[in-house]
């Protein structure tokens, strides 16, 4: 598959279908995933952010490289306690390929060592790419196979690698996050709820491709799951500028190889609303929501209702008001015209809430 990075730093497993699927806009993609239709067999609209996005987007490039680098240094020291040297890194297409790379120049410059790292695609109610697990493990042990992410929002993806690896033996579920506010996995940088700025945009910082496609009359059965490259929008692309601006914040091993600070593992929740999906559960409550696929907790998540789906409103964490890392959040939907509401939010700084076909 093609895609704006290096081959040194990722291989794709996936199939290109650039020119063979018709995008659609967003009100009708929504339609038709709220009529049934599952969400991979269409592609949305890709474009290129209006000026006053891209200002919130560089603004939260400054102001949280920083901490995504510290979070990419922690989750890499947890990898190599817990894995080993021998570890291979398979990023979840799309959101996971730019922390996967991330974490790849980390052991790289802080260890000397050349990580592999293939991305392959994991789609919600269908599971994973069993050609591409085959694939891999032709050519590696299934204990040095590490799934990794951008970040955990209320667990579904989590929840579908748990049941789809169950037939390949020696293969773990485990998944490898920045930022896990949800509080469901040990390997994560972080268990607050970060603003990874790469989740504020989409192809333009994720090697021009598309989200992973699956529908019968492209896909065939040997196939790997499809994406599409957007080559026309190159003059657009941020993609090695994001890995830039973040590892230029790296804080490496001591020479004397050992790791940096111990890495934040405890959960920090209790009570009735331990685990993230305890909350997606009593804002359905509080708000009259039936299906909580359409509760998208966590700031990556929140982002992603305002650029790809149709937002009913928007929850920011009624003490996060004036946080920096939500501007862009606040940015979109004055841009949309979707309603920003405070609320006494636990696990995240902010929610988004997609707008229910009966009220569309």
């Amino acid at each position: 598959m093609r895609s704006s990075y290096s081959r040194e730093d990722v291989i794709l497993l996936l199939k290109d279908i650039t020119g063979m699927v018709q995008p659609q806009s967003t009100q009708e993609r929504e339609r038709q995933i709220q009529s049934g239709r599952h969400y991979s067999e269409m592609l949305p609209l890709e474009y290129v952010p209006s000026e006053k996005y891209m200002e919130a987007y560089r603004s939260a490039l400054e102001h949280f490289s920083a901490p995504t680098a510290e979070a990419t240094g922690r989750l890499a020291e947890k990898i190599l306690r817990k894995r080993g040297k021998s570890v291979v890194l398979v990023s979840l297409a799309r959101a996971g390929i730019p922390v996967g790379i991330l974490l790849k120049h980390y052991f790289r410059a802080g260890y000397g060592l050349d990580v592999p790292h293939y991305s392959i695609s994991v789609i919600r109610g269908r599971g994973i790419d069993d050609n591409a697990v085959k694939y891999l493990l032709k050519r590696y042990a299934a204990e040095n196979l590490l799934f990794v992410d951008g970040w955990i929002g209320k667990g579904a993806i989590q929840k579908e690698l748990t049941e789809s690896v169950k037939p390949y033996e020696g293969l773990s579920p485990e998944l490898a996050v920045l930022a896990d506010p949800a509080g469901i996995t040990e390997l994560c940088g972080t268990h607050r709820d970060l603003l990874i700025p790469s989740s504020c945009l989409n192809c333009t910082v994720s090697g021009l491709i598309s989200r992973t496609f699956l529908r019968d009359d492209i896909i065939g059965r040997d196939d790997f799951h499809g994406a599409v490259y957007y080559g026309e929008m190159k003059e657009a692309d941020l993609s090695y500028d994001f890995i830039r601006h973040i590892e230029k914040h790296f804080s490496l091993p001591r020479t004397d190889g050992l790791c940096g600070e111990p890495a934040e593992d405890e959960m920090p929740f209790s009570g009735s609303l331990r685990y993230g999906i305890d909350e997606v559960k009593e804002i359905a409550r509080r708000f009259h929501i039936t299906d909580i696929n359409l509760i998208k907790p966590g700031i990556g998540e929140a982002t992603r209702v305002l650029l790809r789906r149709v937002p009913w409103k928007i929850l920011i964490d009624s003490r996060s008001e004036k946080d920096r890392s939500l501007n862009h959040l606040i940015r979109l939907a004055e841009e949309k015209n979707v309603p920003v509401e405070y609320y006494p939010l636990v696990h995240y700084k902010a929610c988004g809430i997609i707008r229910q076909l009966a009220d569309a």
